[in-house]
């Protein structure tokens, strides 16, 4: 089973993901693609780590994401890996390596992302550019994917 999960910021997208491996999934496998770039995001990724707990084999990857594609794997998350792919400068390169993570990836995956175009059009081009290629990445995970679901105040509606 592949699974999208996608929503708002904090809105439950990542607690749900467990939730599906808990069902889903034999082996425990979690590619964190988060940067820890200030004390607001270690703190973050560290309420996740205590969420997930120790029975994770947890993979810190923030951009070659198309090198981790296994069995039994949450990917957290697709924004946070855009936004590093902006980072560092690679946004020729994320269709390519997210194309590539798909096509390898095995049964049993959940890939976590976050609507970002729900709101206003940004007023700067950096900003609408970035909500571009998150559109386009999410449509085209959401495409290869069994079951997509969209979490709307933590409430897991599925569209697919």
């Amino acid at each position: 089973m592949k699974i999208m999960v996608t929503g708002g910021v904090r809105s439950g997208k990542s607690s749900f993901a467990l939730e599906l491996a808990e069902k889903y999934f034999k082996k425990k496998n979690f590619l964190a693609t988060a940067i820890p770039f200030d004390e607001e995001m270690k703190r973050r990724i560290e309420q996740h780590k205590r969420e997930r707990g120790e029975e994770y084999n947890t993979i810190e990857e923030s951009i070659e994401i198309d090198k981790w594609a296994c069995e039994d794997i949450i990917l957290d998350c697709i924004t946070l890996w855009m936004n590093n792919i902006f980072y560092f400068k690679r946004e020729k390169d994320w269709e390519g390596i997210l194309t590539k993570f798909l096509d390898n990836l095995k049964e049993n995956a959940v890939i976590v992302t976050n609507e970002t175009g729900l709101g206003n059009i940004p007023a700067d081009p950096l900003t609408r550019k970035y909500n571009d290629y998150m559109g386009k990445a999410n449509v085209l995970i959401a495409s290869r994917m069994d079951w997509v679901y969209m979490l709307i105040s933590g409430i897991p509606l599925r569209i697919k």
